[in-house]
């Protein structure tokens, strides 16, 4: 049937790059991710954007190189923004960016609340 381990005595299995010949310790191999302050600024964007009936729904990728906070304004449809971290350009360009629906970028910079702005703009209207 099956074994009882006791948790004491058990080992996880290694991962296929620990311990690799010519694997350099001092790169990381992890993902990209948002702070929880950066997560905050977003959310609070997102959800001016939601009230003024601009998105109503949202998704998150992290890989590698990059995270990606994406808006949607139908859930069938493509990302109507996306703001994305990319921490190999935050001495070059900035790290952070907002990209329209079609890839074209809104703005980019070192500091996230004023790449942002580029939306308070629709976010804002007169009633």
């Amino acid at each position: 049937m099956s074994d009882v381990v006791t948790l004491g005595s058990y080992k996880p299995a290694r991962s296929a790059t620990e311990g690799r010949a010519g694997a350099d310790p001092f790169v990381s191999s992890q993902q990209v991710v948002f702070q929880r302050k950066e997560l905050e600024v977003i959310l609070q964007m997102y959800s001016r954007l939601v009230m003024a009936g601009h998105c109503r729904d949202y998704a998150m990728g992290f890989e590698k190189n990059q995270a990606v906070f994406s808006m949607f304004r139908h859930a069938s449809e493509g990302a109507y923004y996306r703001i994305t971290k990319t921490p190999a350009l935050a001495r070059k360009q900035g790290a952070y960016a907002v990209l329209s629906a079609h890839g074209r970028i809104l703005r980019r910079g070192h500091e996230l609340q004023t790449v942002l702005k580029v939306l308070e703009k629709k976010s804002l209207r007169l009633i």
